[in-house]
């Protein structure tokens, strides 16, 4: 699966209704939401799933009935799940989950993934995922994750084929307030790398649509939504998942 030119972020794995009212948290809640931002124009979705208490889990079931609602709401739109840690599982739980759901694409942090200690079984998680026909993105998190991610490359730890990244633009800066400069030094090291990637960004703040359009610009693809950002580019809190993607794809037709 290459990455949707727009994927939505619509829940992620912290924020919940007291954050956002319109934050999809069930699964319900989550093919509505998916709904009404293909029909804003997004390409795909990257969806977390909680469990009864509203907590994000790594659970197969609950990913497994969503993706099968997913297909029959919106049998166009692509689905990609997530392996999030959020500090409570371990490398070899994500793994677990993928060997079980096989989804058709997944993210992964470069810095949780290889916490493993037995690189051998790194190595084999990304080459069986590939062997499947898994779509695996690369979550980078800093301009230094580029140069590692490409000495996995060169070692055969990661596939070259099928490539996929998401450059996250601020996770780290003052109040995780991104900026559009923010893209400058990893996008520098992924050229110098030579890393021929189907690309992507997301971002936080008030200046994430800002965020998404330079990526744009810059041959990348964009992820958006209330799991990094809750507000419209002028400051004032979205209606909705479905209205920041809707101004995305505005702003975008009209910056072509």
């Amino acid at each position: 699966m290459s990455l949707p030119r727009i994927m939505v972020a619509p829940n992620g794995a912290r924020r919940g209704k007291a954050d956002h009212p319109a934050l999809p948290v069930t699964i319900p809640e989550i093919v509505g939401c998916a709904r009404a931002c293909h029909a804003a124009g997004a390409g795909g979705i990257h969806a977390h799933v909680r469990d009864a208490e509203g907590r994000h889990v790594l659970d197969a079931g609950l990913y497994a009935e969503l993706i099968a609602e997913l297909a029959r709401a919106v049998p166009d739109m692509a689905v990609q799940i997530t392996t999030e840690a959020v500090g409570r599982y371990s490398p070899a739980e994500q793994r677990a989950l993928v060997a079980r759901l096989r989804p058709a694409a997944v993210s992964v942090a470069l810095r949780e993934i290889t916490a493993e200690p037995d690189a051998r079984l790194t190595r084999a998680f990304f080459h069986d995922c590939a062997a499947a026909g898994i779509a695996v993105q690369h979550i980078l998190y800093a301009p230094e994750e580029v140069d590692r991610l490409a000495a996995l490359l060169a070692d055969g730890t990661v596939p070259a084929a099928g490539l996929q990244i998401l450059h996250v633009l601020g996770r780290y800066a003052a109040g995780q307030i991104s900026q559009p400069s923010e893209l400058d030094a990893p996008l520098a090291r992924q050229r110098a790398a030579g890393l021929a990637a189907d690309w992507a960004a997301c971002a936080f703040g008030p200046a994430e649509t800002a965020c998404l359009l330079a990526t744009m610009r810059r041959g990348g693809k964009a992820r958006i939504g209330f799991e990094n950002n809750l507000l419209n580019m002028d400051g004032h809190p979205a209606a909705s998942n479905a209205e920041r993607v809707a101004e995305l794809v505005r702003l975008a037709e009209a910056d072509r």
